[in-house]
């Protein structure tokens, strides 16, 4: 008898444990009342968690729907808060068996600082690699058994929020309106993930750069400064190391989920209208590399909790854009709900995508409104990495030579020729470099003229111009020696370095010269409407090898003039009669001096001119 009983309670005690509440994590942590889509869903994740009955008691607040996925480890759950729902903290009831657990989760009021502002062709990027650019707390360099090493092009180097929070009055003072950082998030992977495009936790910034505490401080003082944040952000991919690979919620979470398979990174076939599905299925639904397993956004949980992170983030920390990282990997119907949902909740916001194609026809697919697509992608900026490339070479050549007229600069006026293809030419992402390719700048450059004609073409052009970090003191690098070699360590980021380029005393002449060029563009630019929002009017680059194009906006004309070649030129001025209209001289942007533009105009070797008129 006294066995029987000892077996009957056993049993008991095994069924009880059985049917334990443990939650372990609910994402997200907070939300917000007066949303303006009143759906909130919580990702809940416990041991046996599914099955269990959830109640809540909270005014304005209503279960909306309570889902069971494959791994009774997850379950989700969809709240309605009403827009009169009052900020507070909801307690959330989990009944399993005799079993009952409370988890909170705190509804704030919405957050009522600036912020969510976008950016425009009125900005300026400025784009930082954080582990690249300067270590101000030294206390997070080393965890998790990742250490710091320098002398590794690949391995972390140090550099955290608390370095760029620093060096603000530096990136604002060169005249910089908006800062873009690659990825903060966790990446908690084997041998450090120090690029950050393998996110292993969504809602948490990466311990060995800072805290959510930083990040948030490092948007206010930028706002305070009178600058934008730009947040990079992957919906393609995780890393493998995010904490749900152990233990995913469904068979259908990650895109072949049983095997790897590499994507083709054949990025054209999304608009073939010759390719096969299984083209394009390989291109998305391909990984994009071991270590970074493809994301299924078909999935309609996983689709909900990329876009409401994107929407925490946005009203947590009041940034105020988003680039979207391998923008064409990811399912094309959920990205574009995405672009849609977030412009609903944040009209001004700005998304820019990765949408890496060499030919601008492609990009301009890729851009809201596009009579070239079949269906609305509702993306409003994209990046122009034809004129890039395009760039990288044409200043490279001397239209003098053999290669005639139609080489060097007029290689450039033919990609902004047509910009007929875009719906919008000014939300087009214009840059020389950036962390995935070859650097601007090459090794032993000792002659600025091309980097004088590059960085003034990038700033008075259409669209909105994007520099790479460390381009104001030359910093160069090849794709072809490794990522490490284009993101190398900006000098002085780091105490005991032997240089400081933060200072004057710490650059050389010539980086002083590129320096002080670039500060006086940056800071003019703020201030010319013709530029940041004019029209673009360009001349033919004919014999002469010179590019000539003016921005007008009402009674404001900037023109440009751009000698291409190795020789001296002699422009006769009448051509340039629309939009000179009679004018006489311009103010030199550059050196400050009266140019005469009555008839003739001289130009140097490889000259530029930027001529207020």
């Amino acid at each position: 008898m006294k066995k029987l009983i000892l077996l009957i309670t056993l049993i008991g005690w095994i069924a009880n444990t059985a049917m334990s509440i443990e939650i372990k994590r609910m994402e997200p942590a907070c939300w917000w009342v007066g949303m303006k889509n009143p759906e909130l869903q919580l990702m809940v994740y416990g041991e046996n968690i599914s099955g269990s009955e959830v109640s809540i008691d909270y005014p304005g607040v209503k279960i909306k729907e309570v889902v069971n996925v494959e791994n009774p480890n997850y379950l989700f759950l969809y709240l309605n808060i009403s827009n009169k729902t009052t900020p507070g903290v909801l307690n959330i009831i989990f009944h399993k068996g005799k079993e009952t657990t409370v988890k909170s989760i705190e509804l704030k009021e919405r957050n009522p600082k600036t912020g969510a502002a976008g950016f425009t062709s009125a900005d300026v990027m400025y784009l930082i690699t954080p582990d690249r650019f300067a270590n101000a707390d030294p206390s997070n360099d080393n965890l998790d058994d990742v250490k710091v090493n320098r002398s590794n092009p690949n391995a972390r180097h140090g550099g955290d929020l608390r370095g760029i929070i620093n060096k603000l009055d530096y990136i604002r003072d060169l005249g910089f309106t908006t800062i873009w950082l690659n990825p903060v998030l966790e990446n908690k992977m084997p041998g450090g993930s120090y690029h950050g495009y393998a996110i292993t936790d969504f809602y948490q910034v990466d311990p060995r750069l800072g805290s959510n505490e930083e990040y948030i401080e490092l948007v206010d003082k930028a706002h305070e400064k009178g600058m934008k944040v730009v947040m990079d952000m992957i919906f393609n991919h995780c890393g493998s190391s995010h904490w749900w690979m152990n233990d995913l919620p469904c068979s259908d979470w990650l895109n072949n989920q049983s095997q790897f398979v590499q994507t083709t990174h054949y990025k054209w076939t999304l608009m073939d209208i010759h390719a096969p599905q299984s083209e394009k299925d390989r291109l998305v639904k391909g990984w994009f590399s071991v270590g970074m397993p493809d994301l299924n956004q078909q999935n309609r949980h996983l689709a909900r909790y990329l876009i409401q992170n994107s929407i925490w983030w946005i009203e947590y920390a009041r940034i105020d854009g988003i680039r979207q990282d391998t923008h064409p990997y990811a399912d094309y119907d959920f990205m574009a709900e995405w672009c849609q949902e977030v412009e609903k909740e944040y009209p001004n916001f700005n998304i820019v995508g990765e949408a890496w194609y060499p030919k601008g026809s492609a990009s301009a697919w890729w851009q809201q409104g596009s009579a070239l697509n079949h269906s609305d992608s509702h993306l409003k900026t994209v990046m122009d990495f034809d004129l890039t490339f395009t760039s990288q070479k044409a200043f490279n050549e001397n239209c003098s030579s053999n290669e005639g007229s139609e080489g060097g600069l007029f290689k450039i006026y033919e990609v902004i020729a047509q910009d007929f293809l875009f719906p919008n030419p000014n939300n087009i992402l214009i840059f020389l470099d950036n962390h995935d390719i070859s650097r601007f700048m090459q090794k032993d450059e000792n002659d600025l003229r091309r980097y004088k004609q590059a960085i003034a073409f990038l700033l008075t052009t259409r669209g909105i111009p994007q520099i790479y970090y460390g381009t104001e003191i030359l910093m160069y690098g090849n794709k072809s020696e490794g990522d490490g070699n284009i993101r190398k360590d900006f000098p002085g980021g780091w105490t005991g370095d032997p240089v400081d380029a933060f200072m004057s005393t710490g650059r050389t002449d010539l980086q002083n010269q590129a320096w002080d060029y670039l500060k006086r563009l940056l800071n003019w630019r703020i201030q010319s409407e013709a530029v940041t929002t004019g029209q673009l009017i360009h001349y033919t680059p004919d014999e002469s090898g010179c590019y000539v194009y003016a921005r007008v906006k009402g009674n404001q004309t900037v023109l440009v003039v751009m000698n291409g070649t190795n020789e001296d030129r002699t422009l006769e001025m009448n051509r340039f009669q629309e939009v000179i209209q009679g004018k006489q001289a311009g103010k030199d942007v550059i050196s400050g001096k009266t140019i005469d533009i009555a008839n003739t105009m001289n130009i140097a070797a490889r000259g530029v001119y930027i001529l207020e008129l």
